[in-house]
C-alpha cells in the first residue's frame, strides 16, 4: 500500500498559523515574493485529494484540468494530507490559512489510493499512482509533487515516471520517514528522474526520521510545519515529515520556474542544486542531505545565473548508477565522504556538525551542515520489499 510521508502531533496551531511557518522567514519568502510568487506555474499534487474550499486554496485549485479518467474524488480529500501539501505550495494565507511558499502558483489535484483510504468502493473508483502520474505528464503542469511512497516500486509506476520525464516534467518525491527504523528504500523517490527530498529542522539539520541513501537529492524544511489535523479541516496540527519537505521543495521550483519561464526542468533543478546550502563537495553528495538544503532565494537574487545546458540532466550520475543498497553501510567511511551521518540516534532532530560561510541568511537553516563522526548504522544495507507500508 502506498502511504503518506508525514506525521502529526496533537498540539494544534493557533489562528495565527503564519507565525508558526518558521521556514518562510528562514527562506526570506517576503524578499523572494518581490521577484517571484510562482505565477504562471502549475503544480500537480498527487496525493489524497485536495479540498479547494479551504480559505487558503479558494481560487488556487484547477479542478477542471484533471482529466475524467483520473478525476474521481480529486477535490474530495479523504485524509487532509493532500490539502496540506497544496496549501504549503500555493496557499494564499487567506482566512488564517497556510501561506504557500509559491502563492502565485496553481494546483492541479490528483487523488490516488493511499493506506488511509479504507473504503473498498472508494478504492475501486480512485486512480493509482501510475495512472495519476501519466495524467499529470499529459497536463500543463510543469512540476509533479509526490508526498507519498512505498518500499517497493512497480513496473507501471516506473514507466509512468519515465513518461513524465520525457514530457519535460520536474518531479519531487518524499524519501520516507523511517530513518530511525528500517530505512527502507522509498519509491517513487528512488526512481531515476525523480528528485528525492529529505527533511530538515529549523537549524538546517537533517531529522532523524528522514530516510537516507544515494537517492536523496535535496533537503527542505520538514519539522514543526503546520498541517491539517484531518479531513474535517477544522484545525491545524504540528506536522512533520518528508511530505512537507517535498511540498516546500516543489514550491521552491515553482518560484524559480516562474522567474525563468524559458528554462527546462533540467535547468530549474540544476540551479537549485548549484545554490543549495552545503559544506561538502558538490560532486560528493550526502546520503542524508543530498546536494544540500534548497535555497531558491539564491537563484532569484542572481539575475545572471547560468542554469547550464537545457538538455543536461543534473542527476545523470545518480540516474545511471541507480540506487545502491549499501550507500551508507560502511562504518569506516571518512568524514569527507557522502555518508555524513547524525551524531546520535536519539529522538528529535539531529545532524552533522560544521557550518558553511557561503550563506548570508539570518538562520543556520540555509547552511547545510557537514561531516561529523560516522556511526555504524544498524543493519547496514537497505532492504527492499514489494509490499506497501505506511511511511
Amino acid at each position: 500500500m502506498v502511504v503518506l510521508s508525514a506525521g502529526l502531533a496533537p498540539a494544534a496551531a493557533a489562528a495565527d498559523v503564519r507565525s508558526q511557518q518558521w521556514y518562510l522567514s528562514a527562506m526570506k519568502a517576503d524578499e523572494m515574493w518581490k521577484v517571484s510568487t510562482g505565477k504562471g506555474v502549475k503544480v500537480a499534487v498527487i496525493d489524497s485529494g485536495v479540498n479547494p474550499n479551504t480559505s487558503s486554496l479558494k481560487g488556487q485549485v484547477l479542478t477542471a484540468e484533471v482529466p475524467p479518467t483520473v478525476a474521481y474524488g480529486a477535490t474530495k480529500d479523504y485524509d487532509g494530507h493532500g490539502t496540506t501539501m497544496a496549501e504549503l505550495i500555493a496557499g494564499t494565507g487567506a482566512g488564517g490559512g497556510l501561506n504557500g511558499l509559491a502563492p502565485g502558483a496553481k494546483i492541479v489535484p490528483y487523488r490516488i489510493v493511499l493506506k488511509s483510504l479504507t473504503d473498498k468502493a472508494e478504492k475501486k473508483k480512485t486512480a493509482d499512482s501510475a495512472q495519476a502520474i501519466r495524467a499529470a505528464a499529459d497536463s500543463d503542469a510543469k512540476i509533479i509533487s509526490m508526498s507519498f511512497g512505498s518500499p517497493g516500486g512497480t513496473d507501471e509506476e516506473e514507466a509512468a515516471i519515465k513518461y513524465a520525464w520525457s514530457k519535460g516534467k520536474l518531479m519531487f518525491a518524499a524519501v520516507g520517514n523511517e530513518g530511525e527504523k528500517k530505512n527502507l528504500i522509498g519509491y517513487p523517490a528512488a526512481y531515476p528522474f525523480v528528485v528525492g527530498v529529505a527533511a530538515s529542522d529549523e537549524n538546517g539539520k537533517v531529522t532523524t526520521f528522514s530516510e537516507r541513501g544515494n537517492y536523496v537529492d535535496l533537503a527542505s524544511p520538514g519539522l514543526n510545519v503546520p498541517s491539517w489535523c484531518n479531513n474535517t479541516f477544522r484545525s491545524y496540527c504540528t506536522g512533520k515529515g518528508t511530505s512537507q519537505a517535498t511540498a516546500i521543495a516543489s514550491a521552491s521550483a515553482a518560484l524559480v520556474w516562474s522567474a525563468h519561464p524559458d528554462w527546462t526542468a533540467n535547468q530549474v533543478l540544476a540551479s537549485l542544486i548549484d545554490t543549495a546550502g552545503r559544506d561538502w563537495a558538490k560532486d560528493n553528495p550526502s546520503t542524508y542531505l543530498g546536494y544540500g538544503l534548497i535555497r531558491p532565494r539564491k537563484v532569484l537574487e542572481n539575475g545572471g545565473i547560468n542554469p547550464g545546458a537545457a538538455g543536461t540532466d543534473p542527476l545523470a550520475r545518480e540516474n545511471a548508477t541507480g540506487v545502491t543498497k549499501d550507500a551508507d553501510a560502511s562504518p569506516s567511511a571518512s568524514a569527507s565522504t557522502s555518508s555524513q551521518a547524525p551524531q546520535n540516534t536519539s529522538d528529535g532532530p539531529t545532524s552533522t556538525t560544521g557550518s558553511s560561510s557561503e550563506s548570508s541568511d539570518s538562520t543556520a537553516m540555509w547552511v547545510a551542515l557537514g561531516a561529523a563522526a560516522v556511526l555504524v548504522l544498524g543493519g547496514g544495507a537497505f532492504a527492499v520489499i514489494r509490499s506497501r507500508r505506511r511511511v
